[in-house]
């Protein structure tokens, strides 16, 4: 365990560190998302690209077990390293990661047996059914427990401040994923399509699964990472640690699904040219927006150790100074973004209509990126200290309050080129109350809500 980091290392060192390698992963993460969608998009088939779209849902709906027992655990695990109980902190892990494991069985069951329904409830045409289907067979289905168990075990070896091996594993399997797609995806390989992206994302998350086996094998003596069974048990407070950050972190998730699944839902009315666009433009917002989520989760393990040490101070600093940087650079972004949208698009399809779409559309989505910056970021301060019920406020104000009554009141005033403003709309007002938060949790040691 990094403990010198925590306490000692300057703290703009200690969140380049941190960040950096979690930021480059979750990039490296997008950019295998955006070969998918790349590779899929030289068939020059929007019903394929629009099966990529439809699926995205189920696999967002991963990260409600990802939330649950990666998000939950890590925040324990890093809050049970500052108050000093190493022996705790494993049996934790062991207990994150089993149940994250037959989570996922679960996930692989039940996906297989009602896989025809599930398709249809997320906005499935004849046209573009079957694709689909295929897709999520791999991805979704066989998918589910390698894909889960990568990001859970990224999450518990980031805990004690091992960002860099929580990278690596995680891009071990996006790098192996890029070179597979064109060979299962194209004509010249297997001529799978969309199936050939599913199974490319099946065979690379296991390879990242098998990189984590051995690290945790090779470190053994060294890491408070543990998942011998012998560890597991269910002790109260545990639970109740894991399950107070965790089961607000993923119901926020399940909400993200239901949102995109209405976004879907509303788009298939205008066709799966629209269906295309939006869901190219969404990987494109996805590449700077995880650079926000990577750096958020990257001084977690920082932010919750400080916290429960009870040192706001420097916990305070580390999130100021990464506020301050990030912000700035989602403006550029969304700006630039904003000027090249019809290039960008070019990029992932040649189909003039779906570029004419999606060029409109990229605008409201990239726009949303520096209110998103403040909220995403208030919301793994929340995680990080164990304020699970506040993040899961959060959660259900963005989907549920804001963005999906937006996105009904934009669509009908604006038809289609309405609805990628929704999601700005909200994030602007939601960053109103995440300034209010934030500041009231970082001055906590003047109000004397923290003492060591």
């Amino acid at each position: 365990m990094n403990s010198t980091l925590f306490e000692k290392e300057a703290v703009s060192t200690a969140v380049i560190k941190l960040s950096v390698p979690t930021i480059i992963s979750s990039l490296v993460m997008v950019i295998y998302n955006l070969a998918d969608t790349y590779f899929v998009g030289l068939l020059d088939d929007p019903v394929q690209t629009a099966a990529v779209t439809l699926a995205a849902p189920a696999l967002l709906a991963f990260n409600a077990i990802n939330n649950l027992f990666g998000v939950g655990t890590s925040s324990a695990m890093s809050r049970l390293l500052g108050r000093g109980e190493t022996e705790k902190v494993k049996e934790c892990s062991a207990f994150g990661f089993y149940c994250a494991l037959f989570c996922a069985w679960i996930f692989f069951v039940l996906t297989w047996i009602f896989l025809n329904p599930l398709v249809g409830l997320m906005g499935a045409d004849a046209d573009n059914f079957a694709a689909t289907c295929a897709y999520m067979k791999w991805a979704v289905a066989f998918g589910a427990i390698p894909s889960i168990l990568n990001v859970v075990f990224a999450y518990l070896v980031r805990s004690e401040g091992n960002s860099m091996h929580a990278s690596v594993g995680t891009m071990s399997g996006c790098i192996l994923n890029m070179i597979l797609d064109p060979f299962f995806i194209l004509p010249m390989g297997l001529n799978m399509g969309a199936a050939g992206a599913g199974l490319a994302t099946f065979l690379s998350n296991c390879v990242a699964c098998l990189y984590f086996l051995v690290l945790l094998y090779i470190k053994r003596r060294r890491t408070c990472v543990c998942i011998d069974i012998r560890r597991f048990s269910f002790q109260k407070s545990i639970i109740a640690d894991i399950f107070g950050v965790g089961i607000p972190a993923s119901i926020q998730n399940l909400l993200n699904v239901t949102g995109m699944t209405v976004f879907n839902n509303f788009a298939t009315a205008y066709g799966s040219e629209v269906v295309a666009a939006m869901g190219i433009v969404q990987k494109i917002q996805m590449v700077p927006l995880q650079i926000t989520l990577g750096a958020t989760q990257g001084i977690m393990p920082f932010v919750g150790y400080n916290f429960a040490s009870g040192n706001r101070k420097r916990m305070k600093e580390a999130v100021m100074y990464l506020l301050k940087r990030t912000i700035l650079l989602m403006f550029v972004v969304a700006v630039a973004g904003s000027l090249a949208s019809g290039s960008l698009i070019g990029l992932f399809i040649k189909n003039h209509a779906v570029i004419n779409y999606g060029s409109r559309f990229l605008v409201g989505f990239l726009f949303a990126l520096p209110f998103a910056c403040l909220d995403y970021t208030t919301v793994g301060v929340f995680q990080a200290i164990g304020s699970g019920k506040k993040s899961l406020l959060f959660a259900f104000l963005r989907k549920i309050v804001l963005e999906i009554p937006a996105l009904v009141l934009l669509n009908y005033w604006i038809p289609l080129y309405g609805m990628p403003y929704a999601s700005m709309c909200a994030e602007m007002i939601l960053s109103l109350l995440a300034v209010k938060m934030l500041w009231g949790i970082l001055q906590g040691d003047k109000a004397g809500v923290c003492h060591k």
